[in-house]
C-alpha cells in the first residue's frame, strides 16, 4: 500500500478527518497514528501539519477541530451552539451558583478541602453538590489531607478540562475574566442564584426541632379542650322529636 506522505497530504488530511469524525471521543496524536500499517504510517509531523490544514479549512464553518486535554476532537463552534441545540427538545441539566462556585474553588485552588471551600463561602457545602460533580467526572479525589480525619482532597479531572475547551489547567481564564457569574450561565445553564442558607444542609438538631413543631400541632389539632368540652350531639331520635 502506498504511503501517506507529502505526496498525498490531501489524503492524509481526509483520514484524519474521517477518523476525528467517527470517534465519541478525542484522540492523541498517538491514536491517530496507530490506525495507519507501519509501512503507510505518516510522521508526527506530517499528522501535525494536516492537522492544522483542517483548522484552517473550518475557519469559516460551523465545525472546528480543537485540541483539549484528551486529544483532538471535531466539534459544533460555540458561536452556532444556541442554534444547534435547539434540535433537541429535552433541556440540559441546570446547575446552580453553589455548584459553580464550588467548581470555580477546586479548579483555582486544587487539592482543596471541602472544609477549605465551606471557609471560604461562608456555608455548608451539599454532599448533592460534590456528589453531582464526581457523577460528572469534573472532580475526583486526589489524596488525603494528613490531619486528623484525613479530610479527602478534590481536584479537577482530564473531562473537565475537555468539557470546558482545555488543552490544561494554564488555559483556565483569570479570575478577573469569570467574576461575574451571569457570564457563564449560557455554557453550564445555571439555575437562578439562591440564598447562601440553601445551599447548607439543615443540621439534625434543626430536622429534630421541625418534628417536634408537627407534632405539637397535630397534637393541639387532636387533642380536645378540657376546658371548653365540646357539647354533646343529640340523639337521632331526639332530633325527630
Amino acid at each position: 500500500m502506498a504511503r501517506v506522505g507529502d505526496t498525498a497530504r490531501t489524503s492524509l488530511k481526509s483520514i484524519l478527518e474521517g477518523i476525528l469524525m467517527a470517534s465519541d471521543e478525542p484522540l492523541k496524536l498517538g491514536d491517530l497514528a496507530a490506525v495507519f500499517t507501519d509501512d503507510e504510517k505518516p510522521s508526527n509531523a506530517e499528522i501535525n501539519n494536516a492537522l492544522h490544514e483542517l483548522q484552517d479549512d473550518y475557519s469559516e464553518r460551523g465545525i472546528e477541530l480543537k485540541e483539549v486535554a484528551s486529544g483532538f476532537r471535531i466539534q459544533v463552534r460555540e458561536d452556532v451552539n444556541l442554534w444547534v441545540s435547539r434540535l433537541w427538545e429535552e433541556r440540559p441539566q441546570r446547575y446552580s451558583r453553589a455548584l459553580l462556585e464550588t467548581l470555580a474553588l477546586i479548579a483555582y485552588r486544587q487539592p482543596i478541602t471541602r472544609g477549605d471551600i465551606e471557609e471560604v463561602r461562608g456555608v455548608s457545602v451539599r454532599s448533592t453538590i460534590i456528589r453531582t460533580l464526581q457523577e460528572r467526572e469534573w472532580i475526583r479525589v486526589v489524596g488525603h489531607r494528613d490531619v486528623p480525619g484525613k479530610p479527602a482532597l478534590f481536584g479537577t479531572t482530564r473531562a473537565f478540562l475537555d468539557y470546558f475547551n482545555l488543552a490544561s489547567l494554564d488555559d483556565l481564564p483569570s479570575l478577573a475574566e469569570i467574576a461575574d457569574m451571569e457570564s457563564l450561565e449560557p455554557e453550564l445553564d445555571l439555575e437562578p442564584a439562591q440564598a447562601d442558607e440553601e445551599d447548607a444542609e439543615p443540621a439534625p438538631d434543626e430536622e429534630v426541632d421541625v418534628e417536634a413543631g408537627n407534632e405539637e400541632s397535630a397534637e393541639s389539632v387532636d387533642a380536645p379542650d378540657e376546658q371548653n368540652p365540646p357539647e354533646p350531639v343529640p340523639a337521632e331520635d331526639e332530633l325527630k322529636e
